[in-house]
């Protein structure tokens, strides 16, 4: 089974070379620390930075360089600070190759659900409607279960949406799943120690397996 870092680092390695990634609020800013050496990449957040660098290390936090999440981050040779105006334009013009986020629930058939609570106090959707409207590639970092132990991919969302049809892939503290154009999550590899029957279990949507299915490196 993964943790919160174990999670942001297998997503890392669906980042390709020359891609500009944003990365939302939760575990997937952790991916920040785990891009694969060698790879041009850019990182991208919403409230106006091009070429975020990984975490700062204990007494190396700059108040004034924050991400989305309001998280004290770094900043690479070569990279731009500008206002949120300038940030949306390029995701609303489709110039982000790749957003990582996180979700409290996905449906079978790729619709998100991962702003509001009906009930509970938010501020507001923030950038993750023209995120999933405007990405290529959508991937979603989340827990399996929630904390009463109910599965969070489900044959379709209980909670308000935030995107229909836009979700490619589930990365969970119990494995790697594609959504299949048709419907449906296609288990493509298993947790460290994690069974096919324990994601079974813990899956409410339809979950398709093809053959073996190995455990993840």
């Amino acid at each position: 089974m993964l943790d919160k870092h174990g999670i942001a680092q297998r997503i890392a390695k669906e980042i390709k070379n020359g891609y500009y990634v944003n990365l939302g609020i939760g575990i997937p800013t952790l991916v920040a620390n785990y891009i694969p050496e060698g790879l041009d990449v850019v990182l991208q957040s919403e409230n106006g930075l091009l070429g975020m660098g990984p975490f700062p290390l204990a007494g190396e936090e700059d108040a004034d360089l924050i991400n989305a999440g309001k998280q004290t981050i770094t900043t690479l040779p070569g990279s731009a600070v500008f206002d949120s105006a300038m940030s949306f334009g390029m995701i609303r013009s489709q110039k982000v190759d790749l957003t990582i986020l996180g979700a409290m629930e996905v449906s079978e058939n790729g619709d998100i659900a991962n702003w509001k609570i009906p009930g509970k106090m938010v501020k507001g959707m923030g950038g993750a409607m023209d995120l999933v409207a405007s990405a290529k590639n959508i991937i979603v970092a989340m827990q399996h279960v929630n904390k009463a132990g109910e599965s969070k991919l489900l044959t379709s969302c209980s909670l308000p949406l935030t995107g229909v049809n836009c979700v490619r892939k589930i990365v969970t503290e119990l494995a790697v799943l594609d959504v299949l154009p048709q419907g449906g999550f296609l288990l493509l590899e298993r947790a460290p120690g994690v069974t096919v029957d324990e994601i079974k279990r813990a899956t409410a949507g339809k979950l398709v397996i093809a053959g073996d299915v190995p455990e993840m490196r």
